[in-house]
């Protein structure tokens, strides 16, 4: 099978296309014949070596897939061989074939594409769970969004507004807010050409978010982390800028403030069960036409540099999937 191969920690312009064994499968997994994959922001770290996990050599990034179940190993229950999937991994999405834990894939119906599928878990997932599950965000709460018009940033605002949430999105470029507008935003802040602090100021008539969700970090946690309510939840998400911030505990004081850390990956492992609830709930709202994942665009495997450069640079809005054909 081909697969999309890091041989050592560095630029990810040295990831090649390579033909591999196909992987043997084992009790408790399933193999998975790859239609596509969602690329995101942590394949990239994968590739640096900068990421919480480090793979052995050689690897493949790609942390979710959609395609159809070809093998299952002895111990896995309600699965079929032929079943449309989608699954996270911990890394290896960027090929053909993969195995995943038996416990991963979750069928989908035939109205979600595969493209659709594979940029569905990481970027919903991590906005579902961390709002609901972690924020308690409540109806009629003030939600701030941060990197609004990414992939996990524009699913925070879509189910945000579908949780009853007054939503302000913010996000670097005119086109990325309208983006997000129509997502479901109820106010927009250009941080790029205005100040943040005084335009959520203005926005709450001084009272600040009771829920920011922030996947950037850097200076913008700066700023937003000032602007949080009483009794308010900051979500760190991650790290997009490039700058691990630091809190002011005198802030988180005076307003009896939360700092809420979230890694939705860990959940795989603490609390599976979470994550598959999530899933099930996210998957009924898709068939009922409640949310859709904006894909930016696609690029087929052999293609696979282009689309982590797409995100590296800073060009996408919404999911950059992968296909495979």
């Amino acid at each position: 099978m081909k697969a999309v191969l890091c041989q050592e920690f560095g630029a990810i312009d040295k990831l090649v296309l390579d033909e591999v064994p196909s992987p043997s499968i084992g009790a408790g997994q399933v193999k998975i014949r790859v239609r596509a994959c969602g690329v995101n922001f942590p394949d990239i770290l994968l590739v640096q070596g900068l990421y919480q996990m480090k793979p052995p050599f050689p690897f493949s990034p790609g942390l979710e897939v959609a395609g159809d179940i070809s093998e299952i190993g002895e111990g896995v229950e309600g699965l079929q061989i032929g079943q449309r999937v989608v699954s996270t991994l911990m890394w290896g999405g960027f090929a053909e074939e993969v195995l995943a834990p038996g416990l991963m894939p979750l069928p989908i119906s035939a109205d979600l594409s595969y493209e659709e599928a594979a940029a569905f878990p990481l970027a919903y997932g991590t906005a579902h769970v961390a709002l609901a599950q972690r924020a308690l965000l409540k109806p009629g709460e003030t939600l701030l969004v941060l990197g609004a018009a990414g992939g996990v940033g524009l699913a925070a605002v879509e189910l945000g507004k579908l949780l009853g949430a007054r939503v302000i999105a913010a996000a670097s470029t005119a086109e990325k807010l309208e983006l997000a507008r129509k997502y479901g935003a109820d106010d927009l802040i250009n941080y790029r050409s205005d100040s943040l602090r005084d335009r959520m100021k203005a926005l709450t008539d001084g009272r600040g978010a009771d829920v920011i969700f922030d996947p950037v970090g850097g200076d913008l946690f700066d700023q937003a982390l000032r602007r949080i309510a009483w009794e308010g939840r900051y979500l760190v998400i991650g790290f997009a800028s490039g700058r691990i911030p630091s809190a002011p505990a005198n802030i988180a004081l005076l307003k009896n403030a939360s700092i809420v850390g979230f890694f939705w990956g860990a959940y795989w492992q603490h609390d599976p069960a979470i994550i598959r609830r999530s899933f099930e709930q996210l998957l009924a709202w898709f068939d009922a036409g409640k949310i859709k994942p904006h894909i930016h665009k696609t690029f087929p495997l052999e293609n696979a540099v282009s689309a982590l450069r797409e995100l590296q640079d800073r060009r996408v809005m919404g999911k950059v999937v992968i296909t495979v054909p």
